[in-house]
Order: C-alpha cells, then sequence, then structure tokens
C-alpha cells in the first residue's frame, strides 16, 4: 500500500496509532509472512481474516518493536499477541533444562489465563511448544512439577506466579517476551506490585506487550516505565465492550434470591444454543 493507502486503510478501520517508523497494517494473515504451519492452524480455527486490532498489532509485534494496545474487550488480542509470541520463539536457541520459559503472559483472572492458555495450546501444538498454565484453582505441586519438567509458554495469573518464582519452580533467565493482558484489570485487583516484581526480574532486552481496555494513569505510568520507545495502537474509543456481544445487567435484590434465579436462567441459556458467559459480581461503593 501507498502512504496514503496505509492512512485510508486504517482510517476505515478506526485505527490510531502513535511512535515513530510505524509497521504498515496488514489485510489478510497472508500479509504477515508466517509459517505453513501456522497458516494452517490459523485456517484449523476457522479465522478467516485478521480483527481491527490484529490487522495493526501484528505487524507492530513481529517487527519486535513494543506495544501498548488499547481495545474493546473481545476484540480477538489474544491472536495478536500469541501468533508473533510462537515466531519469536522458534528464532530462539532451544531450551536447556531448567531453562525457560521464553514467553510469559499475565493476566488477571483465572479464567482470562485458563482461556489464552487453551488459545496458546491450538497455535504452539504444530511446533511441539510446551505451555503451561500457572493459576489458581490447580494444585500448587501439580504446577510445580509442569514448570519443572520445562515448558517454552507461561500464561499466568500474578500472584501464583509469583509464588512459582518463590518455590524456584522456574527462573526468567531465558524470558524475552513479556505480555500484560487486560492491565487495568490488573491493577482494579491490586495486582500491581506483584506486576512490577515480574517484570523486574525479566531481562531488559525483552520485548514486551501491554494490552488494555482503558489507558488509567496507574497503567500509563507502568508503561511508560517497563516499555522501550512503544507504538500506540487505539482501536475505537478506548473502554468500549464488543458491539458483537449482548451485555444483560441483572440485580438480585437478596442472596436468598440468587440461587433461584440462576436455575430458572440456565435451562434457557442452554436451549439458545449461544455462548454465554456469567460473571457475579458484588460492590460496596462508599458514598460521600
Amino acid at each position: 500500500m501507498s502512504e496514503q493507502e496505509d492512512l485510508d486503510y486504517r482510517h476505515s478501520l478506526g485505527i490510531r496509532v502513535s511512535g515513530f517508523d510505524v509497521p504498515r497494517p496488514v489485510k489478510t494473515f497472508e500479509d504477515c509472512g508466517f509459517s505453513s504451519q501456522i497458516m494452517s492452524a490459523i485456517k484449523k480455527q476457522a479465522y478467516e481474516k485478521p480483527t481491527t486490532i490484529q490487522c495493526q498489532a501484528l505487524p507492530v509485534v513481529l517487527s519486535g518493536r513494543d506495544v501498548i494496545g488499547i481495545a474493546k474487550t473481545g476484540s480477538g488480542k489474544t491472536a495478536a499477541f500469541v501468533l508473533p509470541m510462537i515466531v519469536h520463539i522458534m528464532d530462539q536457541p532451544e531450551l536447556r533444562r531448567e531453562e525457560g520459559p521464553i514467553g510469559v503472559i499475565c493476566a488477571p483472572t483465572r479464567e482470562l489465563a485458563h482461556q489464552i492458555y487453551l488459545e496458546a495450546k491450538k497455535f504452539s501444538k504444530a511446533y511441539g511448544l510446551r505451555v503451561s498454565a500457572v493459576y489458581g484453582g490447580m494444585g500448587n505441586h501439580e504446577q510445580f512439577r509442569e514448570l519443572k519438567a520445562g515448558c517454552e509458554i507461561v500464561v499466568a495469573t500474578p500472584g501464583r506466579l509469583i509464588d512459582m518464582l518463590k518455590m524456584k519452580a522456574l527462573t526468567m533467565m531465558r524470558a524475552s517476551y513479556l505480555v500484560l493482558d487486560e492491565a487495568h484489570r490488573m491493577f482494579d485487583l491490586g495486582f500491581e506490585p506483584q506486576v512490577r516484581s515480574i517484570v523486574g526480574q525479566i531481562r531488559p532486552d525483552r520485548q514486551t506487550l501491554l494490552f488494555s481496555a482503558t489507558m488509567p494513569w496507574k497503567v500509563e505510568k507502568l508503561a511508560r516505565e517497563i516499555l522501550s520507545d512503544p507504538i500506540g495502537v487505539i482501536v475505537g474509543e478506548a473502554g468500549m465492550a464488543n458491539e458483537d456481544i449482548t451485555q444483560v445487567v441483572s440485580v438480585i435484590p437478596s442472596d436468598a434470591d440468587k440461587l433461584p434465579w440462576l436455575l430458572e436462567k440456565l435451562l434457557g441459556m442452554t436451549d439458545e444454543g449461544k455462548a454465554w458467559a456469567l460473571e457475579i459480581a458484588s460492590t460496596r461503593r462508599k458514598q460521600k
């Protein structure tokens, strides 16, 4: 594309970029120069074309630059950092015993970490790369043994990863690709000290990717401190939810009403044959 075509294409997608020497966006996965193994895995997952964030983030990450990606929830950010991570790992010397991992992905919740873990497993299978999941809900000893056996990729929540580092289940001596996903939620959940501790144990010549739906000042401050000359990629307005996802909020008046409400709704959810995500929240806000 010419420079004007490049600008027009970004404008049509609602993409804004910042930084110098920004790689041009792609229109197809073939434009990324992926290997035949990765392309086969992409086709197997029935990905027809890159999502908006992937169109710009993929060429930026593949160029080796640090990235601040701001995009609405459900926009396809996971593949935007998992696919280049596999390319990055395959360009590194093979791991020796107790050296790994090379790729480290941190997510704020067990549910999101598990989702990323499954996605990473799908694309890593073609190369025989080992992926370990490190988050609550699984036994410490089981995760300890798996990490000791070695892996190229670790997907973790910050607290559990710190626990494993303290237990010397793994070291960060070979980690050169770090992803902080949903960074705004990490700070909302109070993970800032753990995130800073993890970053401090990873070599400074790493490639760092920070993805978030919003950019509060704490996240912006962290980005300035841990990223090196990053390229900013903003899709739409920060904090927007995906328009393809219908969100329904129900306020249950009392604890006693919660279970009957859930049992009533579950049958309808399963009958409709759609994908559902149920999030139960309890927020207490002080009034001034």
